[in-house]
């Protein structure tokens, strides 16, 4: 069966990122770009669009002035601007006049654009089951509540703690049976842990795996906006609460009413900001910006940073008393290097995806080129891991990706495990000094013939050797093509 991807537009004039953007995407939708607002229009009128993705800055109409018009005739559609622009009162009065959806920030990353477009397009799709379901009424209040069991468990499924990819011995998995021992619990939880060691997947997990797993999921990045957007984003504001605020705006908070709300990079916020969003957590109530009075919320936060809060709170720049709301559980992310036996799963995870976005299809990776990722630090963690590999496909020729395809710092860094690793390396080596001389130099040979492809000649020019010496040397390491 074919699967109809949504369809979205790109309206960005800058060809380079209107390029990157349509690569990023095209996998997951049917992309139209075009460069301009002007020919934007024209799509809108012959194609059926469900999300537009927008640049502000662009020559005649902005992207606000057309996003206006979008939403003026096209109420339907999902729209979601990006900029690098960062004065946050008139991005505010923006999303207000134009009934934009979500801002993104420039530069953006792949994932959080992927996942923000998904969920724009599920935001469209929701609309117009509505939209039907208002018009028929004709089930059954039985049938009814089957089909919302059944998306129910679909969605269960795609997030428990089984799409955290580990190995049986993995230390992810002391991990995730705490967290699952916490999860049915009211109680906030405070996920640590290094940049995308997979935070919001643990704290997705724990969502669903509670008893608030039926109802939103929501996610704002702390450290993305500004405080004043902060603020609107989290707790929403009233109409008139400042200029350009032409309509009401529903905070997160109030979206995720009954569910979670996970407040990543949360070591960023300001102290002014963080006595605002302690009064939200401790008396479960919000004030949205222009309201003369409180909502009640009921949420469970689950909070993410890669700080060390307790340093932070020692230091003067963390608050003490939100601190210890947020951390009523602490859980600690294993960072890529010290759970290296769970990356042949996650590397093949990432390979399968990285053929789906790239059109490439390959058999997997050689056990050298394996080893050699098994064997790297991965200070990057998963995104670093997940470029390699990106990397890797882009590169290959053949049927396997080898290890001649990594890259020159991943290459050369396998199998060191810091840079006291590199000072103390011919100490690690047995024997005497002759023995251990020995051992790296047969290291440095293999080394040159893997980025050679295992191509004596280039190899023995590189190491300043004839090729009956380069044979030599083989001969008497044993070297052997894999």
């Amino acid at each position: 069966m074919t699967t109809v991807l949504p369809p979205i537009l790109i309206v960005d004039d800058e060809v380079r990122s209107l390029e990157a953007l349509r690569r990023t995407l095209e996998e997951d939708f049917t992309v139209f770009t075009v460069p301009s607002a002007e020919e934007a229009l024209t799509v809108l009128r012959r194609e059926f669009i469900q999300v537009v993705l927008c640049d502000q800055r662009m020559p005649g109409m902005s992207g606000v002035e057309f996003l206006k018009q979008v939403r003026d005739e096209w109420p339907d559609v999902v729209r979601i601007i990006i900029s690098g622009y960062t004065d946050a009162e008139d991005i505010i009065a923006g999303i207000n006049q134009a009934g934009i959806w979500q801002y993104l920030m420039k530069p953006w990353q792949p994932e959080q654009l992927l996942l923000t477009l998904k969920g724009a397009a599920k935001l469209h799709s929701l609309q117009q089951d509505n939209q039907r379901l208002s018009l028929d009424l004709r089930d059954s209040p039985r049938e009814l509540q089957q089909r919302v069991d059944s998306k129910r468990a679909q969605v269960r499924a795609l997030s428990g703690f089984e799409k955290l990819a580990r190995a049986p011995q993995s230390p992810l998995n002391a991990v995730c049976t705490l967290a699952a021992r916490f999860a049915p619990h009211d109680l906030a939880i405070l996920v640590t842990g290094e940049s995308g060691t997979g935070k919001e997947l643990l704290a997705r997990a724990i969502h669903y795996a509670s008893a608030r797993g039926d109802k939103a999921f929501v996610v704002e990045n702390c450290g993305a906006l500004p405080d004043t957007l902060l603020e609107s984003e989290l707790f929403g504001h009233k109409r008139g609460a400042y200029t350009g605020a032409y309509e009401d705006r529903i905070g997160l908070f109030q979206q995720a009413d009954g569910g979670t709300i996970f407040l990543d990079e949360i070591g960023e916020t300001s102290p002014a900001f963080q006595v605002k969003l302690l009064r939200a957590l401790q008396e479960g109530e919000i004030r949205p910006l222009g309201s003369p009075r409180p909502l009640s919320v009921n949420v469970r936060a689950i909070a993410a940073t890669n700080r060390d809060l307790e340093q932070e709170v020692r230091e003067g720049r963390f608050r003490e008393d939100l601190y210890y709301r947020l951390a009523a559980v602490t859980l600690h992310m294993p960072s890529l290097r010290e759970r290296p036996v769970d990356i042949p799963l996650i590397a093949t995870g990432l390979l399968e995806r990285g053929q789906a976005l790239l059109q490439r299809k390959v058999q997997g990776f050689t056990r050298e080129a394996m080893d050699c990722l098994c064997a790297y630090r991965w200070p990057g963690n998963v995104r670093e891991l997940s470029n390699e590999i990106l990397r890797m496909l882009a590169l290959a020729d053949g049927e396997w990706l080898g290890a001649e395809l990594l890259s020159s710092r991943v290459l050369t860094a396998a199998g060191e495990e810091s840079q006291e690793g590199e000072l103390s390396l011919l100490a690690g080596f047995d024997g005497g000094l002759k023995e251990r001389m020995e051992q790296l130099e047969a290291r440095v040979v293999k080394e040159v013939l893997i980025r050679h492809r295992w191509n004596k000649t280039h190899a023995a020019a590189e190491l300043g050797l004839s090729r009956v010496g380069l044979r030599s040397k083989l001969a008497r390491y044993g070297l052997d093509k894999p």
